[in-house]
């Protein structure tokens, strides 16, 4: 007789819409977490948040899935006809994402450097405006989320240029299909995505220095998903802008 499965850590919740999900799919798709299950499992806290909508214009089924772990908030996505291979893409890129976040945490070294202020930091060329942060998070306006970031977008190019050099097969790929600055949208993203569960105690520059690794790592084994959500929200943006930033 097998001994009883140990009751996992990692809480799943299923927000549905625009999509009728039987229950034989999230079964399934419930079965694929035991590979993200193992990997969170020495974590005291794991909540997963598997968004399904489904979209009328495209006909076809986004899924986004919301990783909240101690300090950090992880998130990937994709699309397709169906749910399955949507959610199997995504959760291949979250699963890159834990263990990058995991092996951060396991970088001792750097983090005494940062401790001792001898590590490059990311600091702002002037004021950010904390309220305006909050509100745009609030209203789910990322263009206003990313005008009040604009302080931190030099520093964080600069960063991500040198980040990818620990990529040299990515880093190849630079100018052709992808930009640095593809890199910096997708960080400010997952700002945007994990915003209210950023870790209070971390200054805002470290909390988007340590969203560019899973920002590289999306890009590099999703692009084609990453770069359509990039290229959406600059669509976005520019049409909040006015014509004249098109």
């Amino acid at each position: 007789m097998q001994p009883p499965r140990t009751r996992s850590k990692l809480q799943v919740i299923f927000d549905v819409h625009q999509y009728a999900l039987s229950e034989a799919e999230q079964r399934m798709l419930r079965d694929n977490l035991d590979g993200l299950e193992r990997q969170v499992e020495n974590f005291p806290v794991a909540d997963l948040h598997v968004l399904i909508e489904g979209n009328a214009r495209s006909n076809d089924v986004s899924v986004k899935l919301t990783l909240l772990l101690p300090g950090t908030t992880l998130v990937a996505s994709d699309h397709d006809a169906v749910p399955q291979p949507a959610f199997e893409r995504a959760l291949n890129s979250l699963l890159d994402n834990v263990q990058a976040y995991k092996e951060r945490l396991g970088q001792v070294p750097d983090r005494q450097k940062f401790e001792k202020g001898t590590a490059r930091q990311l600091h702002p060329d002037g004021v950010i405006d904390a309220a305006a942060l909050d509100a745009a998070v609030r209203a789910g306006d990322y263009s206003a989320f990313r005008t009040a970031l604009l302080p931190l977008e030099e520093g964080l190019r600069k960063l991500v240029g040198r980040w990818v050099q620990r990529y040299p097969d990515f880093e190849a790929r630079i100018g052709r299909g992808v930009e640095i600055a593809d890199v910096v949208e997708d960080v400010f993203l997952l700002a945007f995505e994990g915003y209210d569960n950023r870790p209070a105690d971390v200054p805002l520059g470290m909390w988007l220095q340590d969203l560019i690794d899973p920002a590289v790592k999306a890009l590099q084994h999703h692009p084609d998903a990453e770069l359509e959500n990039i290229a959406m929200v600059r669509a976005a943006r520019a049409a909040d802008q006015g014509p004249e930033h098109v």
